[in-house]
């Protein structure tokens, strides 16, 4: 990763941002709370940010957050007597080369307050450190990026909503050895920060069950080779860490060359949790296919959530749908309390305890959520539907 120097501009508009919020005045919020340090007051425009991919290959798993980013500010805005917050959106496209610009672009926007995001691992590894710089302090809470490393960097303004890889992946090494009962698992990874970060840590859990590892690229559609090493390693099952449109045409070119479910299982992860892999794949290749994900099945969400997505999209809410609402969630309750500047915001998230729509949201001291969970999900008749929870 490049290194990131300090910018003048983040600095400036941290300055700003505080001069322009530390008012006092306005009314309460919606939520009855007294004003808290910066006075209460609830400055014009102010704004939280999404960022992710929004298009791109994987636009899905982003788009599925940011709408239920979307859902939570609505339903703030539509509060009485509530501050009124804006939403601006942060296209990364999932490109890690793109995420620092980015990074500094939201770092130098005065009226922003907060990030739901990164969403992935790659761009938060880049983005990450520019948020953290104390003359930014922009706190940020993903629900989606899982590699571990992102919790050890110091970053005092990093949170996520869901378990990291270091619980996925020891669990979907338990489930393919454990309750598929397979005895030679082929790792694949697609060398990104998230895939080859998790696949590693299969590996790992898997010792003597793994019995072949490769590696392909980002954007790659020809997999002829690792199909034909999948066969000659004798695996009984493969792992694949990764993201959807990959991992579909893996397991369309494995079933295509005759590889069948019964022969060779074929099990991937959060990255891959999505309707784009059964597309990629088609229906019948895809059935039977594993999805592993430290996210709640959507289904399980507490409260109206999934009925109030369901009718703002007039469809079901996917994959980090719940978390992204919860993220955003987070950082509104603050705003509604008054905490109106970047540094009030960040003290707000540090102490927050509060139900979620996917579990109780509070944070340890690296940012890391306090209650995790990882289930396993099962195509079933082009459906991703969840299977069963994964005890530790």
């Amino acid at each position: 990763m490049r290194s990131i120097v300090k910018l003048a501009a983040p600095a400036a508009a941290a300055a700003l941002l505080l001069a322009a919020c530390g008012t006092t005045g306005g009314d309460d919020t919606s939520s009855g709370s007294s004003a808290g340090s910066s006075g209460g007051s609830c400055p014009d425009g102010i704004s939280i940010g999404f960022f992710g991919a929004l298009t791109g290959p994987d636009a899905n798993l982003g788009v599925n957050i940011d709408n239920g980013v979307k859902l939570a500010v609505d339903q703030h805005n539509q509060k009485s007597g509530a501050c009124q917050v804006k939403l601006e959106p942060y296209d990364s496209q999932g490109d890690q080369n793109q995420a620092q610009g980015l990074a500094q672009k939201a770092a130098s926007n005065t009226k922003l307050v907060g990030i739901v995001g990164p969403a992935f691992s790659g761009e938060s590894k880049v983005a990450d450190k520019v948020f953290a710089d104390p003359e930014v302090n922009l706190v940020h809470i993903t629900p989606s990026a899982t590699n571990p490393s992102l919790a050890e960097n110091g970053w005092k303004t990093f949170f996520r909503v869901l378990g990291n890889d270091a619980t996925q992946g020891p669990a979907a090494a338990k489930f393919i050895t454990g309750t598929l009962k397979k005895q030679k698992v082929y790792v694949v990874d697609d060398s990104s920060e998230y895939g080859k970060g998790l696949a590693d840590i299969v590996r790992k859990d898997l010792g003597a069950a793994d019995v072949k590892d490769n590696t392909v690229q980002k954007g790659q559609t020809d997999f002829s080779a690792v199909v034909a090493d999948i066969r000659a390693s004798g695996a009984d099952a493969v792992f694949f860490g990764g993201y959807y449109a990959e991992a579909g045409l893996l397991v369309k070119q494995m079933r295509d060359a005759g590889l069948s479910n019964d022969q060779v299982a074929f099990i991937s992860d959060d990255g891959a949790k999505d309707d784009g892999l059964v597309t990629a794949a088609g229906t019948d290749a895809a059935n039977g296919a594993y999805l592993t994900c430290p996210c709640l099945p959507p289904d399980k969400a507490e409260g109206s959530f999934v009925e109030d997505y369901t009718k703002a999209y007039n469809t079901a809410p996917a994959t980090y749908s719940a978390e992204g609402y919860d993220a955003a969630k987070i950082l509104l309750d603050g705003i509604s309390e008054g905490k109106v500047t970047r540094e009030d915001l960040l003290s707000y998230v540090k102490t927050y305890d509060k139900p979620g729509v996917t579990k109780q949201l509070k944070f340890d001291d690296k940012g890391e959520p306090s209650s995790v969970s990882v289930w396993a999900y099962k195509v079933d008749g082009g459906k991703i539907v969840a299977d069963q929870e994964i005890n530790s």
